[in-house]
Order: C-alpha cells, then sequence, then structure tokens
C-alpha cells in the first residue's frame, strides 16, 4: 500500500508539470514505454534497483535509457530523481497511476465487456455507446468471451457493473422460486 502512495505522490507531482507545459500524454507515452521495458526483463529492473551496483553506475543506466528515448529535460530529470532517491523499483506503480490521472483529465474510463460468444463491431460500438451516455464519460473497451455465462452480457466500468448474463438471471429464478416454497 505504502508504494501506491508514495508513487502516486510522484505521478502527481510530474503530472503537474506535464499539465502546466502541455506536455502530459508526452510524458505519459514515455512513462508507459518504460514501464513496459521495465517489466519486460529482470536485468533492467535489476540494473536501476540492485543496491550492490554503485549508485553511479545505475544513474549511467537510466542516462542510456533516457538517451536512447530522446525525452524531454524534465522527464530526463524525474527519471534520474528516481534512481538518486532510490525510488526506480515503483516506476510501473508511478506509470499506472500517471495513466489514471492522464485518462481522468481526458474524461476515459476503462471498461470490460465479458459476452458468451464473439461479439461483433457493430454490437461492440452499441454497448461502448451505451456505456458512454451512462457514464458521461469516454469509454474504452476490452472484449472478453466466458462460455459459462451462457448467454447475454456482463459489462464493468469502473463502479458501473452490469449483469445481464442468463447465468445471473436463472441464479437469481432459482432464489425467487426458492423463496416461494
Amino acid at each position: 500500500m505504502k508504494q501506491i502512495i508514495l508513487a502516486r505522490r510522484y505521478a502527481k507531482a510530474l503530472f503537474a508539470v506535464g499539465k502546466e507545459e502541455g506536455k502530459f500524454e508526452q510524458y505519459n507515452d514515455a512513462l508507459q514505454g518504460l514501464a513496459e521495458l521495465y517489466g519486460s526483463g529482470a536485468e533492467l529492473a535489476d540494473a536501476l534497483t540492485n543496491p550492490l551496483y554503485p549508485l553511479d553506475v545505475r544513474k549511467k543506466v537510466m542516462e542510456g535509457i533516457v538517451a536512447s528515448m530522446g525525452v524531454e529535460k524534465i522527464m530526463a530529470n524525474f527519471l534520474n530523481l528516481l534512481v538518486e532517491k532510490k525510488r526506480a523499483g515503483i516506476l510501473p506503480e508511478i506509470a499506472e497511476q500517471f495513466q489514471a490521472m492522464v485518462d481522468e483529465e481526458k474524461n476515459i474510463s476503462h471498461g470490460s465487456v465479458v459476452s458468451a460468444v464473439e461479439l461483433d463491431k457493430e454490437l461492440q460500438a452499441k454497448v461502448q455507446a451505451t456505456l458512454e451516455k451512462l457514464t458521461g464519460k469516454k469509454v474504452e473497451l476490452t472484449t472478453s468471451v466466458n462460455p459459462s455465462i451462457i448467454g447475454g452480457i456482463i459489462a464493468k466500468v469502473g463502479d458501473l457493473e452490469l449483469d445481464g448474463s442468463i447465468k445471473t438471471q436463472l441464479a437469481s429464478l432459482k432464489d425467487s422460486i426458492k423463496g416461494r416454497a
């Protein structure tokens, strides 16, 4: 829990600077790319966080990454600060918190739709439009298939969950029949 709080503080500080400069989307792209790189192999995480490597070596690794990414000076300073303060280990969490702040700024919500069969593009668009109408935000959907729900869909966006699956309807019908007996 402490790491999330710390990551949120760093993300909030960088977001404030990025918003002021009008470059928060660029910062987000750089952070997401670095977090993906960080998560793809243990070598990078080790090179940036292992206390067995001297601090100047860890700084040089980050400087090399920054140079290869071609990020702006503010972002480069932020990433170097993470290494100096021994906070490079929470880089993925910072990226996640930063993404949430960008989404909030752009009025975007992420949602998921589970269906018994693959949804065609037209139906996905209808579900997305309905969820956007209900939430008042632009919704980015991910879809998945789960045959165990028998039919219908289960849609989730933030705290909102709409369960129109046949499995749930059958379960509530069963409970109502049990209640009458």
